[in-house]
């Protein structure tokens, strides 16, 4: 599916240099900024559901730990 994204003048310079630094073209490396984004995102909401499961199944033990 193709899109069209709009950036300021400052975006798309920062873009263009970054681009150009990585040896990439601004679309590929637009690309790939917006695929790490996505994977960073989805591991936080992870680990947020693990850290949300482990206080609930210790939450009891390590409010006891805390109190010593």
């Amino acid at each position: 599916m193709a899109m069209t994204v709009r950036f300021t003048d400052e975006e798309t310079e920062a873009l263009r240099a970054a681009a150009e630094a990585e040896g990439l073209s601004m679309n590929d490396y637009a690309r790939r900024a917006v695929r790490e984004h996505i994977s960073r995102r989805a591991h936080k909401v992870k680990v947020v559901a693990s850290a949300e499961r482990g206080a609930a199944l210790y939450g009891e033990a390590l409010e006891r730990l805390g109190s010593l």
